[in-house]
């Protein structure tokens, strides 16, 4: 693999190898563009001397996929996995330093996820995670020994005869019928149709277009973490959303649905008993731009409608003390051609930070959440001279938190 050099007093070549996506463009025959490390760093993913397992988050947005990069260095039987969250559909490649692909999987993990297991000879491989619907994912992706811990049941895993069924499982659910369901309250005219319930006591709702309208349908209680899924009048599927925003689902019908009688079904990832609360209002184009932005999916337009601050140029280090919420804030900045180097370092525990780069066009760049073995953001990626919007958030729903965001542009070695 080829490594450029880029001068700084203040961080290491070696350093930047590791943690630059850009640095693995040339791996695995250019499918690991933009991988990280699984473990955090090369050492640390050698699968054949890691201690445990090495597993990472991986959010899978708008038909793009996450790539994660591994070695071996002693011949390995190694189990590679993907997990969604809620009704996530995970898929994986896994890819060998050539770019062949060693082994493709969907549903082997059971429910859903996808599990590989294979006998892998020393070298470097990268494992390419997509969602089977391109629909936008969360989903946990490790890579281990197969005598270490599974993350997945595989599908030849059966439940124990006195243990209860998942009922917080879509495809539990899948055969339950629309006939029971209830009615949402109020009406699209005079600010929507609403209804609170938890999944134990009912998790189905109905509702009835008199004529083709654009709505938003939302499901909330984070804590729950509520998956929706819509069907029509004859119980054809739709669409489902898992997580939109934070762990809060939304589907929004930009097309309006036509005018007819629908069946929503509502189920949680976490916790059955607790109420989660499911609306649907008529589609507002502006509200679902600003909860976008406020999640950092799409990058705000620079138009004076959202609070961007102007941070000016970045010549060779800036620094910045925010607080950040579960809603992005946002930065502009113009910088020469060169390597971008973003952190976002938490000054007080407990606090897990999230970050996201692009482009003035809107163009997303790169993304981080979490950067080696901690729960910090990191963002290094080599860019064109121009402007760019980077947004940073916490994970966390409630609360605020000081961290400190670090800038810095490199430019390559003569």
């Amino acid at each position: 693999m080829r490594h450029t050099r880029f001068t700084s007093t203040a961080l290491a070549t070696a350093t930047l190898s590791l943690a630059n996506p850009a640095f693995a463009q040339d791996m695995c025959g250019g499918f690991g563009a933009g991988g990280q490390w699984i473990g955090g760093s090369e050492t640390a993913s050698d699968i054949a001397t890691a201690a445990g397992v090495q597993e990472q988050m991986a959010l899978v947005l708008g038909g793009n996929e996450y790539v994660a990069l591994f070695s071996v260095s002693a011949p390995t039987d190694v189990r590679i996995e993907a997990q969604g969250r809620g009704a996530a559909d995970p898929q994986l490649d896994v890819f060998d330093a050539s770019g062949s692909i060693v082994v493709s999987d969907d549903d082997s993990g059971g429910g859903g996820a996808a599990r590989a297991e294979t006998p892998l000879d020393p070298g470097t491989y990268c494992v390419a995670v997509r969602s089977y619907d391109g629909t936008p994912m969360t989903s946990f992706v490790r890579v281990a020994r197969t005598d270490q811990e599974a993350l997945t049941a595989g599908v030849d895993a059966e439940p124990a005869a006195d243990e209860a069924p998942d009922t917080s499982s879509p495809e539990l659910l899948a055969n339950a019928s629309c006939a029971d369901a209830r009615p949402l309250e109020g009406s699209l005219a005079d600010g929507g149709l609403s209804g609170v319930a938890s999944v134990n006591d009912g998790g189905f709702w109905s509702f009835t277009l008199d004529t083709d309208t654009a709505v938003t349908l939302r499901a909330e209680n984070a804590d729950a973490d509520p998956v929706m899924t819509i069907f029509d009048a004859e119980d054809n599927y739709l669409q489902e959303n898992d997580d939109f925003d934070g762990l809060n689902a939304q589907i929004d019908f930009t097309n309006p649905l036509t005018a007819g009688d629908y069946c929503i079904q509502i189920t949680a990832v976490n916790d059955n008993t607790l109420p989660i609360t499911t609306s649907v209002v008529a589609y507002d184009p502006a509200e679902a731009l600003r909860v976008q932005v406020n999640s950092g999916e799409v990058a705000p337009p620079m138009d004076g409608s959202f609070e961007i601050t102007d941070l000016g140029a970045l010549e060779r280090r800036m620094l910045q003390d925010i607080n950040t919420t579960a809603d992005a804030q946002w930065f502009k900045f113009t910088m020469p051609a060169g390597l971008l180097l973003a952190e976002a370092v938490a000054v007080t525990d407990g606090i897990d930070t999230w970050m996201v780069l692009f482009d003035d066009l809107g163009r997303q760049v790169s993304l981080n959440d979490d950067y080696g073995e901690g729960f910090d953001s990191l963002i290094a990626a080599r860019v064109s001279a121009g402007t760019y919007l980077l947004g940073v958030k916490q994970l966390e729903e409630e609360g605020t938190g000081p961290v400190r965001m670090v800038l810095e542009h490199y430019v390559a070695a003569p």
